[in-house]
């Protein structure tokens, strides 16, 4: 099987002034179709800067990341956008909302980048909004809805396009209990039920524990790899590497 995302010895590093900061090293991951795979690490320990590049949101310093296939030194700026947006669905912990449009006009963006005509973008965009039960707050702004609803809104805005992947940074950070618990729960089902690949960043072992592989991160470097099997007996057992 293909992987839909690979990383080969890839190494980031940060020019700040004269100083060079490495901030990850000699990482090497595989995710394949259907994954569910979470980053955990403290502040600072890369697991964001990993999500990035490996999601072709930044260029390795070295080695090489494969998307589908496909390596991303390859490609030109505009074929990367267009990768990321054919390939990959993105949900921020800071929702990345426009604040002037409504939930219905921002799920519809990344349609109209696509040049997809505006009825049917305004169909699909209806459709992933009443998927994620927001179907009565189509035309409310982001002010006017709660984070739960906005967190909400990003991943009817991840799905539009049909991704293969999404990849959520810290996709409960700003949530209350109750509206993270939602939000888990309706990531799980984009999982089980829609089989995307699914890539959670988060420092949060409860939020982590909901894929299938962790991958622990430490100052840049990946430590721990623990996989989840279920044994026969129902119970799921966890293995560290």
């Amino acid at each position: 099987m293909q992987p839909v995302i690979k990383a080969e010895h890839v190494d980031k590093i940060y020019k700040i002034g004269h100083l060079e900061v490495s901030a990850l090293k000699d990482i090497n991951v595989q995710i394949n179709k259907g994954d569910f795979v979470s980053i955990m690490g403290h502040s600072g320990s890369g697991k964001t800067t990993l999500l990035h590049v490996i999601s072709a949101l930044l260029r390795p310093t070295h080695g090489e990341v494969f998307i589908s296939g496909h390596p991303i030194s390859e490609m030109d700026d505009s074929e990367l956008a267009v990768v990321r947006g054919k390939n990959i669905g993105f949900v921020f912990q800071t929702f990345n909302l426009v604040s002037r449009l409504t939930a219905l006009e921002n799920v519809m963006l990344p349609l109209w980048f696509q040049g997809i005509p505006k009825e049917k973008r305004k169909g699909i965009a209806m459709e992933y909004l009443t998927e994620v039960g927001l179907k009565d707050r189509t035309h409310h702004k982001p002010g006017e809805l709660s984070g739960g609803q906005r967190q909400r809104v990003a991943i009817a805005r991840a799905l539009a396009v049909d991704p293969d992947i999404i990849v959520a940074d810290e996709p409960t950070g700003n949530l209350d209990s109750q509206s993270g618990a939602n939000i888990l729960e309706l990531i799980d089902k984009l999982h089980k039920e829609k089989g995307k690949t699914i890539l959670v960043v988060t420092h949060e072992r409860y939020v982590a524990e909901r894929a299938d592989t962790i991958l622990h991160i430490t100052d840049g470097e990946i430590i721990k790899r623990e996989t989840e099997h279920k044994a026969r007996n129902g119970k799921i057992r966890r293995d560290y590497k």
